[in-house]
């Protein structure tokens, strides 16, 4: 029995010694300093960027490690003991891939693969053959380039350096806009505008406004606004603008720093209103019921999970597994017209347990869970599991904003009542309209005044011109309103 225990040890030592490995290296040219930090392996048999494909909506392999001290020109080794998705290199279908490798110096950008300063490897193709001995080189001599955006009359780039967000980096940090100003601004000096605060979905930025020399700044024909583009980017995933443990203080910066700063540098009445969809639809709800003096409305569209009771169909105040349903069925985060899986919740987690920062499930931990001891984001679930932490869900529950309107109705009422309206397509491809119809059920009952639509298409396709003018008209009534009580007119 010795024996066979023995030989065994020996042949999976043997196996480990010769598990398929990548030596992957950085240029001096790309980076001229030593290394610490985590270096990540991309592979992908369609995709022939692997590094850009989408982490938890498309399945692929991905692997990290953490180095100490590297050189340029030094190798670093991926091998079976690498953190891996969906398995370890030796076990991965022997057949062609393409592969990319990214070290991660985590300079304050979202994506691991997108974000500035890092260095990566142009894509190769590899064969994965029974010859467990291979090791495959990859050099990385590309680097991540600063995003650069173009003024035009129309369109000017604002950046304000953030006292409070620089406090909690400790280091100078700003927030960043697009602001596009109306086709009359230069004619008519004297006019000032409504602010229409429009904020990108997770993922999304103001560079699309880049070089526009065209005005598209208005609610309608009659009604030119000043447009500010926001994106909630940063190095955790999307800040949804809410003072977070792990973010910062994004919503206090927003409303004290930023938005005094534009008011002051462009002709704004003091009218301002919030738009955004999907991460933006949640991040100008939490805003509108956070500071309701401070904004006049707000119109959220197809918003993130607004009641926890149902985020993404999973009660998570009763603790349900985050992978599985009772029927054992995988629980999806994505689908095709709300009804086929896309993507599963296992699939999401389970990749950004390497992948492990700055996507979308961590993104969601990084603003509405605490900071854990080793300084990161408490995960909501176990990666391996699905079972729920209900030590982290308690932190969760105050980002609820169903139940923070329920629990603060009393004192919200004066600042907030009928300012809101929400709307979004039934065939969600995330699932977003079942937590929204809850929402309104719980609204109904407190009589906040509040919007609530629902249309056909899903979360990409229903933005027809007859949902946009719909969500345009309710804040044409909401500034009507506000002038009638500020005793303006335009």
């Amino acid at each position: 029995m010795k024996r066979l225990i023995l030989a065994t040890v020996q042949i999976l030592l043997t196996l480990q010694i010769f598990s398929q490995q990548f030596a992957v290296s950085y240029s001096e040219t790309a980076y001229n300093k030593t290394f610490s930090g985590k270096v990540f392996l991309y592979l992908s048999k369609e995709d022939r960027q692997p590094k850009d494909a989408m982490v938890g909506l498309e399945a692929f392999p991905c692997f990290a490690i953490d180095v100490k001290n590297i050189k340029p020109g030094q190798a670093v080794l991926f091998d079976d003991k690498a953190i891996s998705y969906p398995a370890v290199i030796s076990d991965l279908e022997r057949n062609e891939y393409y592969v990319q490798a990214v070290w991660d110096r985590d300079l304050g950008g979202r994506a691991i693969s997108g974000s500035l300063g890092n260095i990566y490897s142009k894509s190769i193709k590899v064969k994965l053959t029974k010859d467990r001995k291979k090791i495959f080189s990859i050099n990385c001599d590309q680097v991540i380039p600063e995003q650069v955006f173009k003024d035009t009359k129309f369109v000017k780039e604002l950046k304000v350096q953030s006292t409070l967000l620089s406090a909690f980096y400790h280091k100078t940090v700003s927030i960043a806009g697009a602001v596009i100003l109306p086709a009359t601004y230069y004619d008519q000096s004297q006019k000032k505008y409504p602010l229409v605060i429009i904020v990108s979905g997770y993922g999304g930025n103001y560079y699309g406004s880049s070089g526009d020399t065209v005005s598209r700044a208005k609610l309608s024909d009659s009604l030119e606004t000043i447009n500010v583009f926001l994106d909630g980017n940063c190095r955790l995933g999307h800040s949804v603008y809410a003072n977070s443990d792990n973010n910062g203080p994004w919503g206090d910066a927003l409303v004290k720093e930023f938005i005094p700063e534009l008011e002051k540098k462009y002709h704004a009445d003091g009218a301002r209103f919030l738009r955004g969809h999907s991460s933006g639809g949640w991040t100008v709800l939490w805003l509108q019921t956070h500071y309701p003096s401070f904004f006049t409305a707000c119109w959220a569209s197809s918003p993130d999970p607004v009641d926890f009771r149902d985020f993404q169909k999973i009660n998570l105040y009763e603790g349900e597994n985050m992978f599985y349903g009772k029927d054992s069925s995988l629980r999806s985060t994505a689908t095709v017209g709300g009804r086929f899986q896309w993507a599963s919740m296992k699939l999401s987690y389970q990749m950004e347990h390497v992948i492990n920062r700055g996507e979308q499930m961590h993104s969601f931990d990084a603003v509405f869970g605490a900071r854990a001891a080793d300084g990161n984001p408490e995960s909501i679930c176990d990666p391996v599991t699905g079972e729920v932490n209900k030590k982290a869900f308690e932190h969760w529950k105050n980002y609820d904003i169903s139940l923070y309107l329920r629990s603060n109705w009393d004192k919200l009422q004066k600042d907030l009542q009928g300012k809101i309206r929400v709307s979004v397509g039934e065939q969600d491809n995330f699932l977003l309209n079942s937590a929204v119809h809850v929402l309104e059920n719980e609204m109904k009952k407190l009589n906040t005044g509040f919007v609530f639509a629902y249309y056909p298409g899903d979360h990409f396709t229903v933005s027809t011109p007859e949902y946009r003018n719909a969500g345009s008209y309710f804040l044409i009534e909401k500034y009507l309103q506000w002038q009638k009580e500020n005793k303006k007119g335009f």
